[in-house]
């Protein structure tokens, strides 16, 4: 069978991420058209696109779109470029709506109009402390989904709210349950005696679904953004939301999740949680600290609850060859707590996210040369979503890495995560499990969702098990699954 190539830049074009992986995604279904990828030639699709065999120019203009097509036949081209042209109108007029009066363009035009509410800014992070900032001067809460907001706009958002009795949920806030209501990533959750302030989305979301597991409801999930806890901000959005739900009646117990935060603020939190009402169970990840299937644990037996057994489906293989854990994950704080656990047993981890300078992982993320060292990646990461779509929505970028890692000599057992979801790709076990088949080495898989997640969590779990993955609903336990794994391998 013929494979054919063709590359074509588009100046002046433009569309936000989501919209053009709608579009690849339909050229791709076109007759005679094996791959198909239409997006902005930022530096990281070029990378990617140039790693997949397409030729694109290395000075190519950033504004620019890229349309890349690999055919089966030279026929399917003038249909596949129709295709495209098509998906992107298709695509326009799906965001102008039926509606014959324009749409706000400002989100100080779209408050006006109403008295109450929260306000939902997700834009390119450069232009959201202008939305954000209009929302508290109308006097709203706002939750600010997008990513790549500098340090000092985060500042300022969450300083004028602190003077305003307002709270800012983010920048990069993946994940809340507001008044019953998921927004962001949020999985499907009957309401409950626990509320969650979360420095953390995948980390909220761990702890929604070992608590769905359990039979435990949550009535609000607050999250506050993954630099909160940072030395920098300081907890300001934290205190606020633990203000709130302290007032809350339907709250009986508060738990407080994070990424690892900065020691002199995590102990300011715990003398502000000590001074509220409400009881509050901290699940602050880091050196020495509980995971967060421990967290839940903690949280069920202060609730007066059992302790169930965290379920796993199918069996990985025996390691057979290599002498590396290799993990590739969408969720970073999954990916900080897995580093935890790796680090205590094996030694020092190599990351794009790494607990210290020395062990960070070069731009193509590929593990040390020399062969030291085992390597976990967030493609979450702010650095790898810049013109792109979060990997929970795209996959392409960990596909292809893991499609990397197993052809590599040294890789022995790999540790993934899928996290379900609205908002999250609708059937990520259409793609991953075919890659994972794929795969020679072991693979161990931490699902993270509920049985009323969209995507249906028995048939995500069921699709990966037949792919050969062994399964997992606490990351915390696949990550000690895949080092019993490698531990094995070294001792034959």
């Amino acid at each position: 069978m013929t494979d054919l190539t063709h590359v074509e830049l588009r100046a002046g074009a433009y569309a936000d991420s989501v919209t053009l992986l709608q579009v690849s995604r339909t050229v791709q279904g076109i007759e005679g058209v094996s791959a198909a990828q239409v997006a902005m030639a930022t530096a990281l699709n070029v990378e990617v696109l140039t790693q997949m065999g397409f030729e694109v120019p290395s000075d190519v203009d950033p504004n620019a779109m890229v349309v890349a097509l690999r055919l089966d036949e030279e026929s399917a081209l003038e249909r596949a470029l129709a295709g495209v042209d098509q998906a992107l109108r298709d695509a326009s007029r799906r965001d102008a709506g039926p509606s014959e009066v324009a749409p706000p363009r400002t989100t100080a035009a779209a408050l006006r109009g109403s008295t109450d509410g929260i306000a939902l800014v997700s834009v390119p992070g450069a232009s959201a402390l202008v939305e954000a900032m209009d929302a508290l001067d109308a006097g709203r809460d706002v939750m600010v989904f997008s990513d790549n907001v500098p340090l000092d706009q985060e500042l300022a958002l969450k300083r004028t709210a602190a003077e305003r009795g307002l709270l800012v949920m983010g920048p990069d806030c993946g994940t809340a349950v507001v008044g019953g209501l998921g927004l962001g990533f949020a999985n499907t959750v009957s309401p409950g005696p626990v509320g969650l302030v979360a420095a953390s989305g995948t980390g909220c979301q761990q702890l929604l679904a070992l608590l769905d597991h359990a039979g435990v409801g949550v009535t609000s999930a607050l999250g506050v953004g993954g630099r909160d806890l940072s030395a920098d901000v300081r907890g300001l959005s934290t205190r606020e939301a633990l203000r709130r739900l302290d007032a809350d009646p339907a709250v009986e117990l508060v738990v407080v999740v994070s990424k690892p935060p900065a020691d002199d603020v995590a102990a300011e939190i715990r003398e502000y949680a000590a001074t509220l009402g409400t009881p509050v169970e901290l699940a602050l990840l880091g050196g020495g600290q509980p995971d967060l299937t421990a967290a839940a644990e903690a949280v069920l037996r202060r609730l007066g609850n059992d302790v169930p057994t965290w379920p796993v489906c199918g069996e990985a293989a025996p390691a057979e060859s290599g002498t590396a854990l290799r993990g590739l994950f969408v969720g970073g704080t999954l990916c900080d707590e897995a580093m935890l656990i790796a680090t205590e047993t094996l030694g020092p981890v190599h990351s794009n996210i790494p607990f210290s300078p020395e062990l960070a992982l070069g731009p193509d993320l590929a593990a040390p040369a020399d062969g030291a060292g085992h390597t976990m990646v967030d493609f979450g990461d702010d650095a790898l979503t810049a013109g792109r779509a979060h990997p929970m929505i795209d996959p392409t970028l960990r596909l292809e890495h893991l499609a990397r890692v197993a052809a590599d000599e040294r890789t022995a057992v790999v540790l993934l995560d899928v996290v379900l979801g609205h908002g999250s790709e609708p059937d990520p076990a259409a793609a991953l499990a075919p890659a994972i088949a794929a795969v020679s080495q072991p693979v161990v898989v931490a699902v993270v969702g509920t049985d009323a997640d969209p995507q249906g969590l028995e048939r995500q779990v069921r699709a990966l098990v037949g792919a050969g993955a062994e399964v997992h609903l606490s990351n915390a336990r696949a990550t000690r699954r895949a080092i019993e794994i490698l531990d094995s391998r070294k001792g034959q």
